[in-house]
């Protein structure tokens, strides 16, 4: 699954520029949410990348919600707009009626054109919308219970640091460490 996700992200950055300027937010002007039919096409697009396997996808653990509650109250109106612009374009491609096929083979395509436009653009311009979804699912999913918990390895109240844990291929990853019993 891990892996599987790596390669649809390829390497997406959690977080992202964006919602590391929280100075351009003061000038943020109000704007109305998402609808529930933005809120559909946001979880069809996220169980796009992150689908359900032997674990819940992003559907399940209601990463459209997440989504469109980070770009309302977080995102600078400049990409806000980006995103809601990139939503729209989905829309009207009818991404909802398409395939599962042709969903994965549209989010690849916009995956390759969000990095051609990273690499392109100025520093103060928006980020593409695609690398906001991208970056918006994975942070939504694995800070959601059931990513947390189902996916990761969760303990609520961990033990130490260890940066020298033993770990064998197959085993999943930790969101948080944990306890040795010392």
């Amino acid at each position: 699954m891990l892996a599987r996700l790596g390669v649809l992200l390829g390497g997406a950055l959690i977080g992202g520029d964006t919602w590391l300027r929280g100075g351009t937010l003061a000038s943020k002007a109000p704007r109305p949410g998402f609808t529930a039919d933005d809120l559909v096409l946001l979880d069809e697009i996220a169980e796009t990348i992150i689908p359900a396997t032997e674990t819940p996808g992003a559907k399940a653990a209601g990463v459209g919600a997440f989504m469109a509650m980070m770009v309302t109250d977080c995102y600078d109106d400049a990409h806000h707009a980006a995103f809601a612009a990139g939503l729209a374009q989905l829309r009207a491609e009818g991404f909802l009626v398409a395939t599962p096929a042709a969903r994965t083979a549209r989010l690849n395509a916009l995956d390759a054109e969000q990095r051609a436009h990273q690499a392109a653009k100025a520093a103060a311009a928006p980020a593409h919308f695609f690398k906001l979804m991208k970056q918006l699912t994975v942070l939504g999913y694995f800070t959601s219970e059931i990513g947390a918990a189902q996916v990761l390895v969760y303990e609520e109240a961990p033990g130490r640091f260890d940066g020298n844990m033993p770990y064998r291929k197959g085993d999943r990853y930790f969101f948080t460490p944990p306890s040795r019993h010392l």
